[in-house]
């Protein structure tokens, strides 16, 4: 018994920047104080009720598994879902998943052997890094500067980066933390490095509809000859408000890449039967929904933007699309000052929650005095959320 030790993967695992300091959350409202929650991307959205309405009305008497590689009617809407975005592809080229997270799982997994490599631009979507450490892989990162907008500088940039070990490109687009909307030249970049290497695209659509100021998203399908190179990882989480729902996709055209996949789901099952059967209605007819929540979330956006520019020295880029944002803050150590606001920090017994940004980065002290803020709530609550940030910014002494 003493000899009794977990795995180094179970010692290696991430926590998560953005729910590690929950605990906290929860102590302050148990003190009574109202926590604006900024630190995660959960929608106060409503989701749509014929989400609501085809769980509730579920016609069967038995709750039976589901097929592994998914319903055949919510293969289906995916299927068209995409065919409406002008992506086309058969059924046979999707698996539905549980949540994006488990597409990703499956794609890392599909594709690398434990001690691979996986290129990622940072700061990226932190649970990446815990997926990697789930798989035994390692992900590589390509800073991208707030200085430089957090875009791609050059090809350069990332060939330097590539080894014998690595197998692919994770890329979320438009980005979650820093709100990115990478340009057709960097996303021709991202297919010509590709193509040279030979290396899989992991493209990550989760916030593809939730663009602003008018702009569109340059989607990797729509480049020829990378077929066999790209994977698409979806979910229904942030375009339909239903994150608790956990159904998501995983797309590609490359056959062994699915059959691998279908064996991992095999092994997992199924996914959970009456969310995919509710998750139809939105997929075969989402753009009037999904319309809606960007005009929302762009004003959302603004107010978040127009608070922080009243802050003395934080810097931050305007967000293109997503619903989140990096600040830099005027502080060394933005972890202290998220622990600091919901155990020492209160105005009128208000108090607001971030995800300090350093778990958004692979490197080394990086992201060290930055926060991510997620502008998931009404514009009334961001406009009081960042007025706290100020308030608090002003109190704190390191």
């Amino acid at each position: 018994m003493e000899n009794l030790e977990i795995s180094n993967r179970g010692k290696n695992m991430p926590a998560s920047p953005i729910r590690k300091l929950a605990p906290l959350a929860v102590a302050a409202k148990k003190r009574g104080i109202k926590v604006y929650h900024l630190n995660i991307g959960q929608p106060d959205l409503p989701t749509p009720p014929e989400i609501i309405e085809s769980v509730k009305n579920f016609p069967e008497k038995t709750l039976a598994y589901a097929p592994s590689e998914g319903i055949d009617k919510a293969v289906s809407a995916w299927q068209r879902y995409y065919g409406n975005k002008g992506v086309i592809l058969s059924k046979e080229d999707i698996i539905v998943t549980s949540g994006g997270s488990e597409a990703i799982i499956f794609a890392m997994m599909a594709i690398t052997d434990p001690g691979d490599e996986i290129i990622v631009l940072e700061p990226f979507y932190t649970n990446y890094e815990g997926f990697a450490a789930m798989s035994g892989i390692n992900l590589v990162p390509v800073t991208l500067s707030a200085e430089n907008g957090f875009h791609i500088a050059s090809k350069e940039q990332i060939e330097k980066k590539i080894t014998d070990k690595t197998r692919g490109i994770i890329i979320c687009n438009p980005n979650n933390p820093t709100g990115t909307l990478f340009s057709e030249n960097e996303t021709a970049m991202i297919v010509d490095i590709a193509k040279k290497f030979g290396l899989f695209i992991l493209s990550d659509e989760t916030y593809q509809e939730i663009v602003f100021d008018e702009k569109t998203v340059t989607k990797f399908s729509d480049y020829p000859g990378i077929e066999q190179n790209l994977i698409i990882l979806d979910s229904i989480s942030k375009r339909f408000n239903s994150c608790g729902a956990r159904v998501g996709c995983l797309a590609s055209k490359n056959t062994e890449i699915i059959a691998s996949v279908l064996k991992m789901g095999q092994a997992r099952l199924s996914v959970a039967t009456v969310e995919q059967l509710a998750a139809i209605p939105l997929l075969e007819n989402s753009k009037d929904y999904t319309d809606q929540i960007r005009i929302i979330y762009e004003k959302r956006r603004n107010a978040v933007c127009e608070g922080l520019n009243k802050i003395d020295g934080v810097q931050f880029l305007k967000p293109e699309g997503a619903f989140y944002l990096i600040a830099r803050l005027p502080i060394e150590d933005a972890e202290k000052f998220a622990t600091y606001l919901l155990t020492e920090f209160n105005d009128n017994n208000e108090t607001v929650m971030v995800a300090p940004a350093a778990g958004f980065y692979k490197t080394e002290g990086l992201g060290k005095n930055e926060i991510r803020i997620a502008y998931v709530l009404e514009e009334k609550a961001l406009t009081r959320a960042m007025k706290l940030l100020g308030i608090a910014l002003k109190n704190y002494k390191e």
